[in-house]
């Protein structure tokens, strides 16, 4: 299969992930890969240009057997994309060519843009609205185009607009290759076929404006560029006592307004879904800025999205809210239009590991795409990438715009996913200030906030969040200082509503964080819960968090006070909580070891070829570093999941070697190679970076950088701080609900799920009593039995590939590279299961036995023929599963060996069955391949 990759409408962060995604996992699954420059402009123009000639294959040094990956290698034009130098009317040129055919190293560097054009996001490839394509004559240019390069496969990554046209495209296609065939454009084998067009949709938008899905690529690093500003503004606005009016974009969906509000701690903010409820709302915005000014507060934010309107529809801008802020309350005011910085500057760590993720979905959403299945949007929930039909996406986007058109706000709010609706509730619950508060009495509650473990991103987020919550209803925040030993040295104080008013965007801990527990003398605590009147207890932390509330909650057998509602937020860089697939803080941390990260290689690459080897923090849990070396595009990550072996590292030298002598000569490249600090106690830091230097000789070196401490602090990233309102007020409300039920009892006998963890599974948010949560930790490591990440591991690996990796097949369970059916010389018939066809030296090569395979049949590999010998020997098989490894439980019945050529190495195996057309192998297959 040809395919191509293009980008489409406006611009955004993570772009060039998905390009460089798609075209390595095209590769590995044996397609060409081509991109279209300037989106759908592109594909009608075509190229008309000279054809370059592609780049010289490696040196004859390096020995690769696999010609169809030295034919996917390089093209040479992934320079003049990524540099900007495309078109240059000498030299090397794109001028003329808007299909390029590109391979694997083109799109080296493409995750972090880490050449000349320095940590830019935007698209390398270019994007634009194109005219011409919405035309019937436009669209028969670009099928025309796409069928002269033999492109039968196509991934569009835009906004809504560039999703529908791509579908329109499909459902068309029959009709206008017909009409290409009819006017002797295209031959008759080229109408055969070219007759189905597979489609694949990404969505790139800044604003978050699809429905049925999560997130869009752009829309979180828009923003980080957003909250940024915003705190930067905030400490001259504290300076001068001043208001400020920010625009933000969004024209049609407010996601972006809300987050950046909640993140900063904006004082009201005007989105398109929920225009404020009162008429004049003039009146509305001005009685609650006041009473925040008359609480002693000295700076005002208020967000106005771009699309913001009136219940009447009547648009509200920026400047006519800074009218009414001067006149009406004589507040010396700005207004700042953040404008076209919002799609700029460099992709943070969710857009470059979640486009990735979403690029390969693509690929297999290609691969099994048939003419009657729908075309695909690749969405995300959470952290499961999803296919969601395409037009039913669009349909249901296009419905919240006409809804708000229609003026039914209600409907426009039911169409935006749960988490929306909840950070719009958690804006006002936070944002807001009631003199009175709006609990009766006798259900108010004397809450204690608790900071426990290490401190992590969001952790002064979530106790702003609780403490405002709390004056909104009518409970008294309790700060507990210090932890546990605070406590028992009396550190207890009111919070209020002022002094945590700039915490949103403050690192570490406020209240101070350590890791004693509760055991360290229980009775006292007890006795502490009762001297200070404790009603309910939330805990922010990780581990250890985790650990104290299992203590207290055995503990309420010998002690009456802990017969209160207590919970625990996960707060971990660690991400190491049982059960919850995220913690606060590990958002944080992990763009903060990506910014180190960017920085190092910035400097491995500068003067010589250099490997560093980049030490994280992660305990006994890999999810930072798995993540960091997704998102950094690292060439290897060790982590105390998988460990260290010797063999892994003889490996790991033999591929940074190869890989070295298929760089271009005099082109310095700085590589990367992640290691959790618990990932072995023998193969350290130092040994493995002294072990790379030593091997390398004069071809690359070796350095290595502890980062520390240095990922538990810096400045929470927005989406750490909107994650942290979101479930620090589903932690009140479990308080009050279950403190409603304990009051009514005689004599108050709390129950298991009193003592629970909020945890995010999937898309939803769901409490699990902590005696529950002991079956699935692993209390010796610190951390849950199985991480959801642990299936990325080996994605790390797939993604490096190159020459080597095909030449040794070390594929594990990720991805099978190109795959070839068999089939029997003497009938026409596909042989059931797959024949690896790049192997290197002899061995043997098993295939699951069917219908059309016999002991006599004569098979072939490639343009070799192999000769079945016998049936399976269940002996021999034992004896090469002893020496090669363990197959995973793949059942295996009626096998048969053959004798392969030279140049094939080990035993392949692959699970039983019985069907005559083989399956596609997907990115994620479960086979497993013994060498």
């Amino acid at each position: 299969m040809k395919l191509a990759v293009l980008t489409s409408g406006g611009d955004s962060a993570g772009m060039n992930a998905v390009v460089r995604a798609v075209v390595k996992a095209g590769i590995l699954q044996g397609c060409e890969t081509w991109v279209v420059r300037e989106g759908y402009e592109g594909l009608v123009r075509g190229n008309t240009g000279v054809e370059q000639e592609p780049v010289l294959p490696p040196p004859p040094e390096v020995h690769i057997k696999d010609d169809n990956f030295l034919k996917n290698f390089r093209f040479g034009d992934g320079s003049l994309l990524k540099d900007g130098t495309g078109d240059l009317p000498s030299g090397r040129t794109l001028k003329g060519r808007y299909i390029v055919r590109v391979g694997w190293d083109d799109v080296m560097g493409w995750l972090t843009e880490m050449m000349n054009v320095v940590l830019e996001g935007g698209t390398l490839i270019g994007t634009a609205r194109s005219k011409s394509f919405r035309t019937a004559e436009g669209r028969i240019a670009a099928a025309y185009n796409m069928i002269k390069e033999g492109i039968d496969a196509l991934v569009v990554c835009g906004g809504d607009g560039s999703l529908t046209g791509a579908d329109v495209f499909r459902s068309e296609w029959p009709k206008i290759v017909g009409t290409l065939r009819e006017q002797g454009k295209i031959t008759e084998e080229q109408y055969k076929l070219h007759g189905h067009l597979r489609i694949a949709g990404l969505v790139g938008s800044i604003d978050n404006d699809m429905s049925m899905t999560d997130l869009t690529i752009g829309a979180p690093t828009a923003l980080h560029r957003i909250c940024e500003s915003l705190d930067s503004i905030n400490s001259t606005a504290i300076s001068h006592s001043r208001a400020f009016v920010i625009e933000v974009m969004g024209r049609h969906c407010g996601w972006l307004a809300l987050l950046a509000g909640l993140a900063s701690g904006a004082d009201f903010v005007f989105i398109p879904e929920c225009p404020p409820e009162t008429n004049p709302w003039e009146d509305e915005m001005c009685a609650k800025i006041q009473r925040h000014r008359d609480m002693g507060k000295r700076k005002t934010l208020v967000i106005v999205a771009e699309g913001a309107c009136d219940k009447e529809l009547k648009p509200i801008s920026a400047e006519y809210v800074k009218e009414v802020l001067s006149e009406r309350l004589g507040l010396d005011t700005r207004v700042t239009t953040l404008g076209h910085t919002q799609r700029g500057g460099k992709p943070c760590a969710l857009d470059r590991i979640w486009p990735t993720l979403q690029g390969i979905e693509a690929v297999k959403a290609l691969l099994e795409a048939t003419p009657e299945t729908p075309s695909y949007m690749i969405g995300m929930c959470e952290n499961k990438i999803t296919r969601i039909p395409l037009m039913e996406a669009v349909a249901t986007t296009q419905a919240v715009n006409q809804a708000i058109k229609e003026k039914d706000f209600a409907k426009a709010m039911s169409l935006r996913d749960p988490e929306f609706c909840d950070s719009l509730e958690g804006f006002f619950a936070t944002s807001g200030l009631d003199k009175e508060g709006r609990a009766p009495k006798e259900q108010r509650m004397r809450v204690a906030i608790m900071h426990i473990g290490a401190p992590a991103g969001g952790m002064n987020a979530a106790t702003r969040a609780i403490t405002r919550y709390c004056y909104r209803m009518g409970h008294t925040p309790i700060a507990v200082q210090n932890g546990f030993l605070g406590l028992l040295d009396d550190a207890v104080y009111q919070l209020s509503w002022l002094t945590v008013d700039n915490w949103m965007p403050r690192g570490g801990s406020e209240l101070g964080t350590n890791r004693t527990l509760p055991d360290v003398d229980l009775g006292a605590v007890a006795a502490k819960f009762q001297q200070h009147h404790i009603d309910g207890l939330i805990m922010i932390g990780g581990f250890e968090a985790f650990t104290s509330l299992m203590i207290l909650e055995q503990g309420r057998k010998h002690y009456p006070a802990f017969h209160i509602p207590m919970t625990h937020l996960p707060a971990t860089i660690s991400n190491n909580v049982p059960v919850t697939q995220f913690s606060l803080g590990c958002d944080t941390s992990l763009n903060s070891l990506l910014d180190a990260c960017d920085s190092l290689k910035q400097s491995a690459q500068a003067s010589r070829n250099r490997v560093f080897v980049v030490e994280t923090q992660g305990g006994k849990c890999g999810f930072l570093a798995t993540m960091g070396a997704l998102g950094s595009g690292a060439v290897k990550v060790y982590t105390p999941e998988t460990g260290i072996s010797l063999d892994m590292l003889r490996n790991d030298v033999k591929f940074l070697k190869r890989r070295y002598q298929l760089d271009i000569k005099g082109h310095n490249e700085g590589r990367l190679v992640i290691r959790n600090e618990a990932s072995s106690h023998v193969y350290t830091t130092e040994v493995l970076t002294k072990m790379f230097k030593e091997e390398g000789g004069k071809q690359f070196d070796s350095r290595s950088a502890s980062l520390g401490h240095t990922l538990q602090g810096g400045i929470p990233s927005p989406m750490d701080r909107a994650r942290a309102v979101r479930l620090s007020l589903k932690c009140m409300t479990f308080l009050e609900e279950h403190h409603e039920i304990l009051r009514k009892q005689q004599k108050r006998q709390a129950t298991p799920d009193t003592a629970s963890v909020i945890t995010i599974q999937g898309s939803a948010i769901e409490w699990v009593p902590v005696t529950d949560m002991i079956e699935h930790a692993d209390m010796k490591n610190r951390k849950g039995k199985h991480g959801w990440w642990e299936d990325l591991l080996e994605l790390v690996d797939a993604l490096r590939i190159d020459a080597y990796k095909y030449k040794y097949i070390v594929l594990a369970a990720v991805c099978l590279p190109l795959v070839m059916r068999c089939r029997a010389l003497d009938r026409d018939e596909p042989v059931p299961g797959y024949l690896c066809s790049y192997a290197l030296s002899p061995g043997l090569l098993l295939l699951p036995a069917g219908p059309a395979l016999t002991d006599n049949s004569k098979l072939t590999l490639g343009e070799k023929r192999l000769l079945p010998i016998s049936t399976w020997d269940h002996n021999l098989f034992k004896k090469a599963d002893k020496g090669f490894g363990d197959y995973r439980g793949s059942r295996i019945s009626s096998t048969v060996i053959c004798a392969v050529p030279s140049h094939c190495l080990g035993i392949c195996m692959f699970p039983d069955t019985s069907e005559q057309t083989p399956r596609k192998a997907s990115c994620l297959s479960p086979l497993r391949m013994l060498i």
